[in-house]
């Protein structure tokens, strides 16, 4: 981030590889989206993802949501 960056509040969104129990950065950033919300999460608060989906979630309430309903769509393709 460059003085200018800082001085706008504009902030990098990272992109990461998740794998079993931690995760690789492959663009560094400050934050990443949440894939049902979009909400940001800070790198720091980043607690879960799905390594087979390579998604962020903002809580276990939504991780958990969205396992299930990747759950039910793998069901109906096969």
């Amino acid at each position: 981030m460059n003085r200018i960056e800082k001085f706008f509040g504009v902030r990098n969104e990272a992109k990461l590889r998740y794998l079993d129990g931690e995760f690789e950065v492959l663009t560094p950033g400050e934050f990443v989206r949440c894939a049902v919300t979009g909400q940001p999460i800070s790198l720091a608060n980043l607690r879960y993802w799905s390594v087979d989906a390579q998604e962020a979630y903002a809580s276990a309430e939504i991780s958990v949501k969205r396992y299930l309903e990747l759950k039910a769509q793998d069901e109906t393709r096969s």
